[in-house]
């Protein structure tokens, strides 16, 4: 398994926190990062984009369907209250602007990265990463503790 270290996490969270105050007015708060096995529940929706070049991997951003409504609802300015393919498709935007400002980041450290377009799941679902450990930073925002989590798997050389 590789390791991942903090020059490899720190640009997710940056570009992560930046994209959810510039378009969600959310001031995201770092929880601690911890080993998670990519295993997630019913109410639980996923957007998985993968990322090749100088370094390949996948990021998963996983939302309660509360949260990813919640998130939906700031990002078009009305109320959603429902997974429908509008929210779905304003979630993969947010999860794009987030791994394009990531590969952005990278890009100032002289790391080449390009993005796969976004696939959106949801449900009871475990995924396998046979070359590395799956990281999960938690993103937490407003009093009720929403909670944006931000898995990553990157694969060594």
């Amino acid at each position: 398994m590789a390791g991942i270290n903090v020059e490899h996490i720190n640009p997710f969270l940056v570009a992560s926190t930046k994209i959810l105050k510039e378009m969600c007015f959310i001031d995201a708060k770092v929880g601690k990062p911890y080993i998670k096995d990519p295993a997630f529940f019913t109410n639980t929706i996923i957007i998985m984009i993968g990322f090749t070049g100088e370094m390949r991997g996948q990021a998963l951003i996983a939302f309660e369907h509360k949260v990813a409504c919640d998130i939906s609802s700031k990002m078009m300015g009305m109320p959603i209250t429902e997974m429908d393919d509008l929210a779905k498709s304003a979630i993969c935007e947010l999860g794009n602007m987030i791994m394009g400002n990531t590969a952005t980041v990278f890009s100032t450290k002289g790391i080449a990265i390009d993005i796969t377009p976004p696939t959106i799941a949801n449900g009871t679902m475990s995924l396998s990463h046979t070359y590395t450990s799956n990281i999960c930073i938690p993103l937490v925002y407003d009093t009720d503790a929403k909670i944006i989590e931000i898995n990553i798997a990157i694969k060594g050389d």
